[in-house]
């Protein structure tokens, strides 16, 4: 099945490995994603929702894989995407999504457990993203 998600993921490496998260005023902890349009890819879908979410221009990197989330029944695929400027530790910024939110944007330790404030369809997208590039960090 074609994937009907896109997620991109930007990562930072600290003291350790960061994905770049957000808090939704009603919706707890996330990662940034959205639809795919139609006849859009997937990675230009992932550069777009950057966009629209965080405020964010970027480029795809690479391909992380896809996923098949069974709570929703979505596949999600998953784009490393490249960030020309370096990204504070944390910033807010206004989306036009369902109306208007605030999301507060923080970077979360890749290889660390989500809280019981993540939604558990992103509990499981991280577990994923762990799995799919924990390997390539080690090798360095």
């Amino acid at each position: 099945m074609a994937a009907d998600i896109a997620c991109p993921v930007i990562l930072r490496s600290r003291e350790t490995l960061e994905v770049l998260a957000f808090e939704h005023p009603l919706a707890g902890l996330q990662l940034v994603k959205g639809s795919v349009g139609p006849g859009e890819s997937t990675d230009m879908a992932a550069v777009r929702e950057l966009m629209e979410e965080a405020g964010i221009q970027s480029e795809v990197l690479r391909n992380l894989g896809e996923w098949r989330a069974m709570e929703t029944g979505h596949t999600w695929a998953f784009h490393e995407c490249h960030v020309a400027l370096d990204l504070p530790d944390t910033w807010v910024h206004f989306a036009n999504d369902d109306g208007g939110h605030e999301f507060r944007f923080f970077w979360h330790p890749l290889m660390s457990e989500p809280t019981e404030k993540w939604h558990q369809v992103f509990k499981d997208a991280l577990s994923f993203l762990r799995s799919s590039i924990a390997d390539d960090f080690h090798r360095d």
